[in-house]
C-alpha cells in the first residue's frame, strides 16, 4: 500500500505531513465516526451504504449534519482526492466525521467536520488470501451491546486490544465475543460460517458492526441461490463448520484456514468473491460502453 501525499479536510487539500490534530475531538476523545471505503477502478465502491451508515451514526452522536452531506457530495470529494494523489485503480479511503472543537467531555457545540485520506493498494479488484488465516477467540474483554455497536466509532481500543492478543499469539486474526459470549466479529471484519452450503452470520442485534461488505455478501449469496441465516454463533459452532470466512470493505472476503485443531475449506468463499469481482468488472465495461 502506498500512502497518498494529500488528505482532504472540509474540501481543502493538506499535505499528509501537516499537523492537523491539535483541536480534533476525534483524536482527543474518540468523538467521531469513520468509514473505510474500497476504491475499484478509481471509484469508491458501495459508497451509498457507507454514507447511509455514517449519517445514521452521526445522528446518534447528536452531530449537526450539513444538508449537503450526501453520497453525491462525498463521491465528488473522494474522486477529487484520488485525482490529487494520482490514484486511478485500487485504493483504501478513510472518511472520518468528527465534532468540532469546543469543551471537554461536555461539548459546547455539535457542528462537525470531515477528513478523507486515500492510500493506493497493490490490487485493483479484491483478492483472496492464498493461505488460510489462523484464528482463536479473544476472551479478555467482551464487547458490550449498545446503540453504537453497529457503527465504526473513533474509539477502537477493543479492536486494538484484540489485535495485540493476535500478535502475541502468532494469529492472523481473532474472534470477538459479546457479553453473552456469542461470537460477533473479528478485529476488523464480520464473520460467516458455512455448513452444508448454508451461510450463517451473527445478527446486528448481537452487537457486531453493520458491515457494508457483510450486507453485500448476503445480497450476492441470496441472488445466487445460497441460503443465509442471521443467527447467534457460539465458539462450539466453529468446530462443526465446513468453512469460515471474514468480510470487510477493504479486503472483501478472506478465508480462515484453522481454529485450534479444526481446518477449513474455502470453496464457497472463493465462489462468492469471484461473483463480486465479476460484477465490478461488468460494471466497468458498462460504464465504458455508455
Amino acid at each position: 500500500m502506498t500512502e497518498g501525499d494529500f488528505v482532504l479536510i472540509n474540501s481543502e487539500f493538506f499535505e499528509t505531513s501537516t499537523p492537523y490534530l491539535k483541536e480534533n475531538r476525534s483524536f482527543m476523545y474518540g468523538d467521531g465516526l469513520f468509514e473505510s471505503i474500497r476504491v475499484i477502478n478509481g471509484s469508491p465502491f458501495n459508497l451509498k451504504n457507507h454514507i447511509l451508515r455514517l449519517l445514521e451514526g452521526a445522528k446518534l452522536l447528536s452531530l449537526n449534519i450539513p444538508s449537503y452531506f450526501s453520497t453525491e457530495y462525498f463521491h465528488k470529494q473522494i474522486v477529487n482526492l484520488l485525482e490529487k494523489n494520482n490514484i486511478d485503480a485500487g485504493a483504501r479511503v478513510r472518511l472520518s466525521v468528527f465534532r468540532n472543537d469546543g469543551g471537554y467531555y461536555k461539548a459546547t457545540n455539535n457542528t462537525c467536520s470531515f477528513m478523507i485520506t486515500a492510500d493506493q493498494l497493490s490490487h485493483n479488484l479484491y483478492t483472496m488470501n492464498e493461505v488460510g488465516f489462523l484464528v482463536d477467540v479473544y476472551d479478555e474483554i467482551h464487547k458490550h451491546k449498545n446503540i453504537l455497536s453497529n457503527f465504526k466509532t473513533s474509539n477502537a481500543l477493543h479492536s486494538i486490544m484484540a489485535g495485540n492478543f493476535a500478535n502475541s499469539n502468532g494469529l492472523d486474526d481473532c474472534f470477538i465475543l459479546n457479553s453473552n459470549r456469542s461470537i460477533i466479529e473479528t478485529i476488523s471484519s464480520n464473520i460467516f460460517l458455512v455448513s452444508n452450503g448454508v451461510l450463517y452470520t451473527p445478527p446486528l442485534a448481537d452487537g457486531c458492526v453493520g458491515g457494508t461488505m457483510r450486507m453485500h455478501v448476503i445480497n450476492v449469496a441470496l441472488k445466487n441461490n445460497y441460503k443465509v441465516y442471521e443467527t447467534s454463533l457460539l465458539p462450539q459452532n466453529l468446530m462443526v463448520a465446513d468453512e469460515i470466512f471474514l468480510t470487510n470493505a477493504i479486503k472483501g472476503i478472506q478465508w480462515v484456514g484453522g481454529y485450534k485443531s479444526k481446518r477449513y475449506f474455502n470453496n464457497v468463499s472463493k465462489n462468492l468473491l469471484g461473483l463480486i469481482n465479476q460484477k465490478e468488472a461488468s460494471l466497468k465495461m458498462d460504464l465504458k460502453e455508455n
